[in-house]
């Protein structure tokens, strides 16, 4: 199954929350062409949440909350993005400031 570039995927995020009047950043740049995706919801109360990019096991794309519970401590978010930059260095981080709770991602969460 061909799979879309990060760098590509991540354009047209920035696109749909444009269009949903959602601030966004991108907080890191990746590997353009196959480099994975961290989202760091963050509620603008101390809290925040991570979605990884994740495969199921036919190979579909997904998300994953890693950090757990939703909300997870602002702290807890930033440890883990720190981790997980360590392991991989060529991961995109975008982080969208989501004080209404409204986003939701367009693939499934697994």
């Amino acid at each position: 199954m061909a799979r879309v570039k990060s760098g590509l995927w991540v354009q047209a995020m920035l696109r749909r929350l444009d269009r949903l009047a959602m601030a966004v950043a991108v907080r890191r740049r990746g590997d353009a062409d196959s480099g994975s995706i961290l989202l760091k919801l963050t509620y603008l109360d101390g809290t925040a949440a991570i979605l990884s990019q994740v495969q199921d096991g036919a190979g579909n794309s997904g998300w994953m909350r890693a950090t757990g519970v939703d909300p997870a401590p602002d702290a807890k978010a930033e440890a883990y993005i720190a981790r997980s930059l360590d392991i991989d260095p060529d991961q995109w981080v975008i982080e969208i400031e989501d004080p209404k709770r409204q986003f939701s991602p367009d693939e499934k969460m697994l």
